[in-house]
C-alpha cells in the first residue's frame, strides 16, 4: 500500500521495520494517540527478515535472568489478547520441554527464576520422561524441565496480524527502502529509494539486521548478522507420535539445539542454535548446505531416533541479528536526539515483541524515562560474548 501526499505530511513518529519489535512499536504508538507512519522494505513476514519465519519457540526460562523472564510472561499476555481479539489462534501451547544434563546450571537457575515469578513449571526425571515421551532419547539426560503454558507462536502471520491491526487503527504503510540517514543532532527527514522524503518528530528504526547497513559508523561493529540453517522433518503418515501434546518443544540447551512438533503439517522443526558464520540479509545465499543438513541428522538421529531415516520435508536459512552478548538494543542514536535504534534480537527477541514495543512507546510518549542499562548502546561490544540465550 502507497501513502498519498507524503511530502505534504508529518509524522509524529516514523517507523522503519516492519518485523515484530517495529510492528508492535508501531501499533502501541498508534494506540496511543500518536500519528505514525510504518516503512518496510519487503513486506511484513517476508523471508529475508527475522521475523519472517513459520514458528518461534515462546519460553520463559532464561536462567537467572529474571528480566526477560518477566518480560516474556507480561508478552504473552499480550499475545494472548491480540490473537483472541481478531480470533487467529496463532499460538500454540505445546508446552516446552528443557532437557537438563548432569552439569546444567542454566536448567537450574531457569527453575528458580520461574519458582521465584511465579511461573509454572514441572520437574521431571528421567524415568518420567520415558513414560510421557517415549519418543525422545534418554541419552545424557539427568532431568527435564517442564514449561506447560509456553509454546510456539507463528511468526510470519503474527507480524503480518500485528501490521494488519496497525493499518485499521490509523498506521500508515509504505512499502519502501530507506537510505541511511544524514545530518547531525536532529534528523529532519529520511529519504527512500523510490525518492520518497519522510518528516517526522521521532524516529524508530528497528529494521534487525540492516541496522549495520543505515548505521555502518554506529553500529557496523555492533550488531552481527549471522546464518541460521532450520529444516522440517517429514512424520509418518498417521503417526501422532511428533505431534502435539504428544510431543511438546525441545530445547537441548547444553548442545545447542532445538525443536519444535509437527505443527500443521509442516513436520517437526530442527536446528542448532548456535551461532553461524556472517550473513548479508539483502544477498546471502539461502539455500542449507550437506554440512548443516548432516549436523542436524546425527542431531535427530540421536535426540528423536525414530526419525532417524526422516524425509526432509522443508529448509529454510534465515539470520539472527546479535549483539555482543545477546541483550537488545534500545537507545537513541549517539548523533540524533530524535532517533531510537531499536534491535538486537539475537536469535531470541521475537517473543518479547509486546513489551519491547509498550518500552519504546512510554519512551517517545515521556510516560517513562530513562533506558535500561542493558539495551543501552554503550554497553554493546565489537567483540561477541553470547551470555544471554
Amino acid at each position: 500500500m502507497r501513502v498519498q501526499n507524503l511530502k505534504s505530511r508529518v509524522y509524529d513518529v516514523a517507523v522503519v521495520g516492519a518485523g515484530v519489535f517495529g510492528a508492535w512499536t508501531a501499533y502501541e504508538l498508534q494506540r496511543n494517540g500518536k500519528q505514525v507512519l510504518l516503512i518496510e522494505p519487503y513486506g511484513p513476514g517476508n523471508s529475508r527478515s527475522s521475523s519472517g519465519g513459520e514458528s518461534r519457540i515462546l519460553r520463559m526460562g532464561y536462567g537467572a535472568d529474571e528480566m526477560y523472564t518477566r518480560s516474556a510472561n507480561t508478552s504473552v499476555k499480550r499475545w494472548r489478547e491480540l490473537f483472541a481479539q481478531v480470533d487467529e489462534p496463532l499460538l500454540h501451547r505445546t508446552g516446552v520441554l528443557w532437557l537438563a544434563h548432569d552439569d546444567d546450571p542454566y536448567a537450574i537457575a531457569s527453575a528458580q527464576t520461574l519458582a521465584k515469578v511465579g511461573i509454572a513449571f514441572e520437574k521431571l526425571t528421567t524415568t518420567e520422561v520415558a513414560q510421557r515421551y517415549p519418543q525422545i532419547g534418554l541419552d545424557q539426560l539427568a532431568w527435564a524441565m517442564l514449561e506447560p503454558e509456553s509454546g510456539v507462536i507463528m511468526a510470519r502471520r503474527a507480524v503480518q496480524m500485528i501490521v494488519r491491526e496497525a493499518i485499521k487503527s490509523g498506521v500508515d504503510y509504505l512499502q519502501d527502502a530507506v537510505m541511511p540517514p544524514v545530518g547531525k543532532q536532529k534528523l529532519e527527514s529520511i529519504t527512500t529509494t523510490e525518492g520518497n522524503r519522510i518528516s517526522a518528530g521521532e524516529y524508530v528504526f528497528a529494521c534487525g539486521p540492516w541496522l549495520p547497513k543505515l548505521f555502518s559508523e554506529a553500529l557496523g561493529k555492533r550488531i552481527h548478522p549471522t546464518r541460521q540453517a532450520v529444516f522440517f522433518f517429514g512424520t509418518r503418515a498417521g503417526d501422532p507420535r511428533f505431534t502435539p501434546p504428544t510431543l511438546p518443544t525441545l530445547i537441548d540447551f547444553k548442545n545447542e539445539a532445538y525443536a519444535l512438533p509437527d505443527l500443521e503439517g509442516r513436520g517437526v522443526k530442527l536446528a542448532i542454535d548456535r551461532h553461524g558464520p556472517p550473513f548479508d540479509p539483502d544477498t546471502g545465499d539461502r539455500v542449507v548446505s550437506n554440512e548443516e543438513l548432516a549436523e542436524v541428522r546425527r542431531y535427530l538421529a540421536w535426540r528423536l531416533p525414530d526419525m532417524k531415516d526422516a524425509p526432509v520435508n522443508e529448509t529454510r536459512v534465515c539470520q539472527y541479528e546479535n549483539t555482543s552478548n545477546g541483550d537488545f538494543l534500545i537507545d537513541r542514536h549517539p548523533e540524533f536526539d530524535n532517533v531510537w535504534l531499536v534491535g538486537g534480537g539475537s536469535g531470541h527477541g521475537f517473543k518479547h515483541g509486546p513489551s519491547v514495543g509498550e518500552y519504546v512507546s512510554a519512551r517517545i510518549d515521556g510516560v517513562e524515562e530513562g533506558i535500561e542499562p542493558r539495551f543501552s548502546l554503550a554497553t554493546k561490544r565489537s567483540t561477541q560474548k553470547r551470555s544471554v540465550y
